[in-house]
Parts: structure tokens; sequence; C-alpha cells
């Protein structure tokens, strides 16, 4: 494969189907890119060569919709269990080899994912920095005089410098959306249990969730599709609603009032948040202000009250009996929590009870909020001369969201002209309003373009497919597509277009004889030809989708076709009684090109 190929989820799957490709191939790749000197300290272990050969080749030689994730490979996270290699939570003191894999980790692995190994953090998950760990300081992909942001730095730093497709990271306070904001690329902080800790190191046990790092939010949803789900193993999790939040197509955003926007001397970051004001307000969104001060009080709780101790319970003996081998920024902290008895815990806890009360009539007003991810961002050397005070600067528009159970989505939004380093925002929702939040960004990100981390690959810019339940996709090839004359009856069933793709290049393409109006039908061959036919998906609940069938006259009927990126959907296709006196017109690649000829 060559050193250009890109490892979004679209590129991958366009390549596996086509045979230019294979999983061996990746993993030569993938270790290659691994070992790039631009990109030091990312990883703490990587998986063998002989490894890695042996879950690639385990691998059916094409790709099956069993296997969404399909030769995909990712990162993990050193405080998420593999299977067999050790996790050290970024001290190797404290190293522990575990026999099976965590939940979340399992499942993308059974889904055809290929873990290239355990990436850098910093220690015990305690920090936003990137800078505490005895394995090397992390730096931005950008610019090595910068940080990357912590504490799942390893893990962003290998998407954005297009090592793997998605890295898995945790949250607890930031650790999912600061490395996200500082290296380019999108940051998913699921609602509280939506992933499953189990098999997990905690960092406080009662916030931590398992973030998922990726260049769009397209390939964070198709992570976040297998990933989550209920784990009985895990006490913390829990299962979707079965009516999530959404967010309306002309939806109001919250945004801070000038006067308590903090970006701590940081003009450029200031500007960026208003042009990213105005790119949501240009994708049909109303901005409304709200204030920002019971959210900071509640974020100010984090490292000032119980859960300070949370983070010494999840250490057991260790703290008393080896804190000497600790990161000492990391023992200070963790330290302070011999302040707080069980009297300081409930007034913690009755403190955030009376914020959520405060804050949550703020959504009935607005579908979600826009934050900056961090205010400012800081070189290395300025981070470790004073590294409490500034870590908690980059957590002041970040550290409330566990603790007021929302979910958050970060995103790129520009580059300061100064310094050549990223800005990213964060839309915050409501609990479980994860896939809505994944719905907007994707709008965004295709509105403002751009790049994924430092790589040359462009965002995918395509609409995400629709969340909804019980909805079944189907693609459409001629009469039923947007300009021809049966698109109505997708329109007056309330159908949504999801996206313009092509088959997998497996079929032919015929204008029929003798059909009102004109009509193209499908049929599949075994021989590979040298492009896909043009189709439309379009989304439609189960009634709609039964009573679409019922009007379909023969010779047409409904089956399973295959898409250009090895996904498989509803389509239509000709019986063989059909074809009959049909014009094979699979040259022009579809029927609006055929139609456009005839017209000439």
């Amino acid at each position: 494969m060559s050193a250009e190929t890109h490892f979004d989820l679209s590129s991958l799957r366009r390549a596996y189907a086509d045979g230019t490709l294979t999983p061996v191939q990746l993993v030569e790749e993938a270790l290659r890119r691994a070992d790039d000197p631009k990109f030091p300290h990312v990883w703490i272990e990587k998986l063998g060569r002989e490894q890695l050969f042996a879950l690639a080749k385990a691998l059916p030689p094409k790709p099956t919709p069993e296997l969404p994730l399909y030769g995909v490979p990712f990162a993990i996270k050193d405080n998420i269990d593999l299977a067999g290699i050790k996790t050290t939570v970024g001290c190797p003191a404290f190293a522990y080899t575990p026999e099976k894999s965590a939940s979340v980790v399992a499942k993308l692995i059974a889904a055809g994912a290929l873990p290239i190994g355990k990436t850098n953090l910093d220690q015990f998950a305690t920090g936003l920095v990137g800078t505490r760990s005895p394995f090397g300081i992390c730096q931005s992909a950008f610019d090595a005089k910068y940080i990357s942001g912590g504490s799942s730095s390893g893990s962003a730093v290998a998407v954005a410098s297009g090592m793997v497709t998605f890295a898995l990271g945790t949250d607890t306070a930031g650790s999912g959306r600061v490395p996200a904001a500082f290296n380019n690329i999108v940051g998913l902080k699921p609602t509280k249990g939506l992933l499953s800790t189990s098999g997990v190191f905690p960092a406080c046990r009662s916030l931590d969730c398992v973030s998922i790092f990726a260049g769009s939010c397209h390939d964070a949803q198709a992570i976040l599709g297998v990933a989550a789900g209920f784990d009985a193993a895990d006490a913390y999790s829990r299962s979707r609603p079965k009516t999530a939040p959404g967010i309306p197509a002309n939806f109001k955003f919250g945004i801070l009032p000038p006067a308590q926007r903090e970006f701590f001397g940081d003009a450029e970051a200031a500007e960026l948040y208003e042009q990213a004001i105005g790119q949501l307000r240009a994708i049909g969104g109303e901005a409304v202000e709200f204030d920002y001060a019971p959210f900071a009080q509640a974020a100010a709780l984090l490292y000032a009250g119980p859960w300070v101790a949370e983070r010494r319970w999840a250490l057991g003996d260790y703290f008393e009996k080896h804190g000497d081998a600790m990161h000492p920024v990391v023992r200070e902290i963790i330290g302070n929590a011999k302040k707080y008895d069980a009297v300081a815990t409930f007034d913690a806890q009755y403190k955030l009870q009376a914020l959520a009360q405060i804050v949550a009539p703020i959504w009935d007003k607005v579908d979600v909020l826009l934050l900056p991810t961090a205010g400012t961002t800081y070189r290395i050397e300025e981070l470790l001369a004073d590294p409490i005070k500034l870590n908690s600067n980059l957590g002041y528009y970040t550290n409330f969201v566990n603790l007021l159970d929302l979910a958050a989505l970060a995103l790129p939004a520009g580059f300061r002209k100064a310094n050549g380093l990223p800005f990213g925002i964060t839309l915050i929702g409501r609990a479980f309003a994860d896939e809505a939040l994944l719905q907007l960004g994707a709008k965004y990100h295709q509105a403002i373009g751009g790049q994924i981390g430092v790589t040359k690959n462009a965002i995918v810019a395509q609409p995400l497919p629709s969340t909804k339940t019980n909805h079944i996709l189907l693609a459409v090839v001629g009469a039923h597509l947007r300009d021809q004359p049966l698109n109505h009856q997708l329109t007056s069933r309330k159908a949504e277009f999801i996206r313009q793709t092509r088959t997998a290049p497996c079929y032919q393409l015929f204008a029929l004889a003798n059909t009102q109006p004109p009509k193209p039908g499908l049929k599949r061959v075994p021989e590979k030809l040298v492009q896909g036919i043009e189709v439309e998906v379009w989304s439609l609940d189960e009634a709609a989708f039964g009573s679409f069938v019922a009007e379909i006259p023969p010779p047409l009927g409904i089956g399973t076709l295959e898409l250009e990126d090895g996904t498989s959907v509803k389509g239509f296709l000709c019986e063989p009684i059909g074809l009959d006196g049909a014009r094979d017109i699979t040259e022009f690649g579809g029927w609006r090109a055929f139609r456009a000829s005839l017209a000439k």
C-alpha cells in the first residue's frame, strides 16, 4: 500500500472492498507510521509484528457486514486493558498484565479492528497536559515546543499524525477533549456509562468515561456504534433510552457572554471562538447568551472536593507504600485527598446538586452549549514551571461536564496565525445527546473543511447515517433520485436523505425496455468492473419502508446492495427476465449521466 493511503474509515473500506489493500499490508504501514521519529513518546508499548500479523491473518479475505471495523488500526490509552499486554497507567512500578481485555476493547477487536498498541498518558490519568509521564513528554503534533494536552496524550497524537484511524482515551475532567483541541481532531466524551469502563483502571470511578478520538464525526459515530452498550460487569453502565435528546435544524446554542469569556491572554483564541459562533449561525443556529457562573462553580469542585479522594481510593495502599515511585506532581495532587473527610464529601455533593438544579433550566432555552475546549495552550517549558495552575486553566471549560452528567464533542475550530497552533471548540449537550452532537458536529465540520490532524487527509465531508431507531437504509438508483419523477414516493413518506455514493464495482446498470417513467435496473456480476454505480441512500421508518416496497412493480425488487465503502444497505435489483431487451448503460456510471446523454 502507498504511504499516502489515508486511514479514515471510508478510505480503508474502499481499499479493502476493491482489493487494493489487505489487513497484513495495513499492519506493515501502521507499524511504519508508529515508528515515525517526528512524533516521539506516543507509545508505551506496541504489539509485536507477529502478534499483529496473526490478528490480521485471522480476518476473512474480504470485509463482511459482521465486521464493521474490518482491518481498522486503533490505539489504546494505557489505563485501558488489552489482554496479555501490560497496563502501566503511566507508572512502571505499578504495572500489571491483564488476562482479558477491557469490555470496550474486546468489542472493537470482535468487530475487526486491529490494536496497534498502548499509548502514553499523564500518570494515573491525572492531568490535562501530557507532561506527567516517566515514558517521556508527549508533544503537540504541530509544534514540539508545545504540550499535546492530556491525560490521553499519546492517543490524540496517534490519530492526529495518521498512525491509526481512531484511538481510545479516557475522560474524567477533559482528558478526551483537550488533547483533541490541541491536535486538530475530534474528541467524543460520551455520556457517562454509555461505554463500559470494565477493564479501565479508574481515576474517579463515578465520573470516568472511555472517550473516542477520530479524524471526523463520521468515524467517531461508527466507533461509538460498535463500542456503546450496557455491560453488567460495570456498575456504572447505562443503557441508551428509547428516546434520546435531539437537536433540531433551527437549533439554539448557548454562548458565553463577553464578560465571562476567559482566554488567559490568548487574543487569537478569543477571535476563533467568535468565528465559531458565526459558523454555527451559518448552519442554522441561533446564539443565546447564558450564565456560565454556575458551570464554573461546578468545575471548581472537581479538584477541591471528594473527587480527589476518589483518585486516592483507586490506588489502594500503593500510594502509602510506593508513593515515591509516582510522578511528583501527581503524588502532590492525589496526596491532597487527606484534606477531605466524610463531612467534606457530603458538603461537596450537596453543592453540586444545588448547582445542577440551577443550570437545569438552561436546557429549556438552548439545545446545545458552544464553549472553547480550552482557553489557551502552553509551551512545555512554561507548563513545567507552573504545572498545577496552568493545568487548572486548561480545565476551566471542561471540568464540570461529567460532574453535571453531560455529553460533549470536541471539534477543530481553526488555527492561530502567530504560531500555527489549532484551536478547538466543544459542543455540550444533555446526557444521551451523543449522536445528536455528532450530527451537528458533522454539519459544522463540513462547513469549515480542513484536514485531519497534521495529515493531508481532508475531513470526510458527508452526512452521517441517520441515528433514528427502527429505520432502514435504502439505496435508489434511478427514477427515485432527488431530481427524478418518482422521488415523491420517498419524500411523501418523510424519508430522510442520507448521502450520495456509489455501489461496489460489481454491478451493471441497464435501461429497462418499455417502462414509464423510464427506469433502470441493477444486476450484480461476479467480475470486478471499473467503477460503481451512482446511488442515493435514504432512511425510512419500518412502516414507510413496507408501504414503499409494496408499490414497486416487477421486474424490480428490493435486495441487498454492497456500497463502495464495503457497507451494505437495501436497494433496487432487477429480475433477470426484466433485462430482456434492456440496454447496458454501465459505462455512464449512473442514471443521471445516462439521461443527460439522451438530452444532447
